[in-house]
């Protein structure tokens, strides 16, 4: 596990130097507890907001150089998986590591297919939210409620239950995901379709009405089904961090994807693409574009679904998303911000304000478009990227429990708080202004 270079730190405190080695070209962070200035010093911690440079785990399911413009599963570069295979063989590769055979493809999906259908106690669980509450609220609630409809799910431990709640979680978020929708219409339940595919199910359980059959449209269905294998994982982000930490306390995944679906349901994360939306509204037009790029260069406002936090190029996704745009609307029709868009694109990319900053589009610039004109409605786009990402983060949260170096997350903190204080009787204390509720 460790690497032949080791890091020199000489101490200008002590005079001390310390010969701390490195693993996969990291230091890891318990050495420097190796550094005191006292035998009962604590050591040396490091300080670090946000995770901006720390790794707090090893893994071999996403690969991001965000200098470079390069996502990977496992190893497969991003562009290739979107164009040569479906959802369902990407969650494959993303949860055992390899692509599978067409046997195994063929099972994989018989298996998925086979843990579409709800709980008629879940249906009812749904039942009891108010017709305005918002899908996420919804989807969140709802898998988590079905720990208990799985109480055997609780053995994490066992690789056989593991196996199973991994299947009964991918095959029924996209029918939690459809009924929460259905919900906010008043609308019945659609029942899955068991022999439509992944993406054309889940539309069917969205908008099937009076006809015998659904019948999707493929372009579209192969757009949904692009858009999931783009959002299956992305690497230890806000969720997939989540997913780990609630994980590491061996929580059951049911738990645990609602804890990840709760984080993803931030504007800052998943609901980033409806920020967008909402900026695209209120440019209005293409000619007003380049005046909103100036109004933002001025610190007014920010330019949604550019920069990311990891990527310092054009993020691959983007690009892939771009490529699908193309088809949607030929179906569609073109969305009117489409334009709008477009030409936020092509200002900021010639602005030496955002080239300097390497600030690009990402996956969130283009994809509420597609979702809008494919005809999901805005409340419902965290909600399409939590179906995908569940895969991602079982695959994270699989591979946290098998890693024998994985304990219960718990960071170290910078205390700055008062040092010892003494009891004051409540009669002696003097008043201070608290924050007032509103």
């Amino acid at each position: 596990m460790e690497d032949d270079d080791a890091l020199t730190i000489t101490d200008e405190r002590t005079d001390s130097s310390y010969d701390l080695p490195l693993v996969n070209g990291a230091l890891r962070a318990m050495d420097l507890r190796k550094i005191k200035t006292r035998p009962d010093d604590f050591g040396l911690m490091c300080y670090d907001p946000a995770f901006m440079n720390t790794a707090s785990c090893r893994s071999a399911i996403t690969f991001i150089d965000g200098e470079k413009g390069i996502l990977r599963y496992r190893g497969y570069p991003i562009e290739d998986l979107a164009e040569k295979c479906t959802f369902l063989e990407v969650a494959y590769l993303l949860l055992f590591g390899d692509l599978p055979t067409a046997e195994e493809l063929d099972g994989w999906v018989k298996d998925i297919t086979h843990h579409t259908m709800l709980h008629e106690t879940t249906k009812k669980f749904l039942e009891g939210f108010s017709l305005n509450a918002h899908p996420m609220g919804m989807f969140i609630s709802t898998v988590a409620a079905l720990s208990t409809i799985y109480p055997e799910a609780k053995n994490v431990l066992d690789p056989e239950s593991r196996q199973l709640q991994i299947r009964r979680l991918i095959g029924k978020v996209p029918t939690i995901a459809a009924y929460t929708y259905r919900h906010s219409l008043g609308y019945p339940y659609i029942y899955p379709d068991n022999e439509l595919s992944y993406a054309e199910n889940f539309m069917n359980m969205l908008w099937r009405m009076v006809e015998p059959r659904y019948q999707a449209n493929p372009v579209l269905a192969r757009a949904l089904d692009i858009l999931f294998i783009l959002h299956a994982d992305h690497e230890q982000n806000c969720s997939a961090n989540t997913m780990r930490a609630v994980g590491s306390s061996q929580a059951d995944p049911f738990v645990c994807t609602a804890a990840a679906a709760a984080a993803l349901s931030g504007p800052l994360h998943g609901g980033a693409n409806e920020q967008v939306l909402k900026m695209l509204d209120e440019i209005g037009s293409k000619a007003r574009a380049p005046a909103y790029i100036e109004h933002v260069k001025a610190g007014h406002g920010k330019l949604m679904g550019f920069g990311h936090r990891v990527y310092k190029n054009y993020d691959p996704r983007a690009r892939i998303i771009k490529w699908t745009a193309d088809r949607v609307f030929e179906v569609t029709g073109r969305n009117p911000k489409l334009e709008i868009a477009l030409e936020l694109e092509r200002v900021a990319l010639e602005d030496e304000y955002f080239v300097q900053r390497k600030l690009y589009p990402n996956v969130d610039f283009y994809s509420g478009i597609i979702y809008q004109a494919m005809g999901f409605k805005p409340e419902l786009f965290t909600v399409l990227f939590a179906i995908p990402r569940t895969v991602g983060w079982l695959a994270q949260w699989q591979e946290m429990i098998e890693d024998p170096e994985q304990k219960i997350a718990r960071p170290r903190q910078v205390y700055v708080g008062h040092g010892k204080r003494d009891f004051v009787p409540i009669e002696k204390r003097t008043g201070h202004a608290a924050p007032m509720a509103r």
